[in-house]
């Protein structure tokens, strides 16, 4: 399953698109009015548009995204949510300052595990990295959720939809599942695979890991590796269809089994969730936890210490998007994406809109 079908709530994906004059995709570029070309696909000039998600390729032009915090090695544990920015819509850019922000939905600290909630309201919970990803390896320990209808998500999300993940569908607590994609093509058939044998993924902290290097991607739980993908044999009709692109760190839990979902969705994740669930009654919440992330950072180039963030380079093609380091500002200078919220209710409603498009073309 592509995590890209993420149900965000309505309001929290209109609020980001308030601004937007256009949409854009791999044909169709941001005008230099509105130059960024946000992660759902719409134009504009801020913070929702032009920091994490923002493509270059789709953009008006390769350098209108503000640059990407380049990666460091680190360990994140969660004693508190103190690194954890919770409105997204006030980070800019500033990668030392916050670790992790919180793109929509509700996050709570329970006892020092991270925890990503998820209820009939807020359509579920998304945090991504304030650093990006270019190579190495990331090991996140978590405990996923165990109800049916609902997925938890480890992944790595490029700009340009290059995508490594590990997934987690409620029903199935003794598997983990893997995938790949490349800029968000979906293959028949897929490149999902399924390790199974696993003690209860809700009960039980394991060690989920990705192991992304230049030429091989491997997957691994507790250590042991489950899965190896080489690069030499992802080409297909003479392109290469490996992940290649920095990408964020990012965790969800997300509820697939809805009404409005594709059949195959709701089947895949177990079935339609059930709100009358004693667990939900009694907690007002499902949920799953996030102890720990480990990143080792492995960048083909070693950054100098002047070094800031990753750009695309002036040589990227749809086909072949090129990385290059920079020592450029990741900051948008303390520019806020929403202000002035309350006097663009005509431009909230065409955002809400745009946003009910995007949300039937997701399923």
């Amino acid at each position: 399953m592509h995590s890209l079908a993420v149900l965000l709530p309505l309001f929290s994906l209109a609020l980001p698109l308030v601004q937007a004059v256009a949409t854009c995709n791999a044909t169709t570029s941001c005008p230099a009015s509105a130059p960024c070309c946000s992660e759902f696909g719409f134009c504009g000039s801020t913070q929702p548009f032009c920091l994490g998600g923002c493509n270059p390729l789709a953009s008006h032009t390769l350098d209108s995204c503000k640059p990407n915090p380049i990666c460091k090695n680190a360990v994140h544990t969660f004693a508190d949510n103190s690194r954890v920015l919770s409105n997204a819509t006030l980070f800019d850019g500033n990668a030392s300052a916050y670790d992790f922000i919180v793109e929509s939905g509700n996050i709570m600290n329970s006892n020092g595990e991270l925890a990503m909630l998820l209820t009939e309201q807020n359509g579920g919970t998304r945090i991504s990295s304030t650093r990006y990803f270019h190579y190495g390896t990331v090991t996140a320990r978590l405990k996923a959720s165990r109800w049916a209808g609902i997925v938890t998500a480890f992944i790595t999300m490029s700009n340009v939809k290059d995508e490594i993940d590990w997934e987690f569908p409620g029903n199935t607590t003794t598997e983990a599942q893997s995938n790949y994609f490349w800029q968000g093509l979906v293959t028949k058939p897929n490149h999902g695979d399924v390790a199974t044998g696993l003690s209860d993924t809700f009960s039980n902290y394991h060690d989920y890991t990705i192991d992304w290097q230049p030429d091989t991607l491997k997957f691994l739980i507790d250590g042991k590796v489950v899965r190896t993908v080489k690069k030499s044999d992802t080409v297909a009709d003479g392109v290469t269809q490996y992940p290649t692109t920095p990408a964020r760190i990012q965790f969800s839990i997300w509820p697939a089994g809805t009404a409005s979902s594709a059949a195959g969705t709701v089947q895949w994740s177990g079935g339609l969730i059930d709100y009358n669930d004693p667990d939900y009654v009694s907690a007002g919440h499902f949920y799953a936890l996030v102890q720990s992330v480990n990143i080792t950072c492995n960048d083909p180039t070693p950054p100098g210490a002047d070094i800031t963030a990753y750009v695309y380079g002036a040589n990227s093609s749809t086909n072949t998007p090129s990385v290059a380091l920079t020592n450029a500002t990741t900051d948008l200078n303390g520019v806020p994406g929403m202000q002035g919220l309350a006097g663009n209710g005509i431009q909230l409603l065409l955002a809400m809109s745009l946003a009910a498009g995007l949300l039937g073309q997701l399923f």
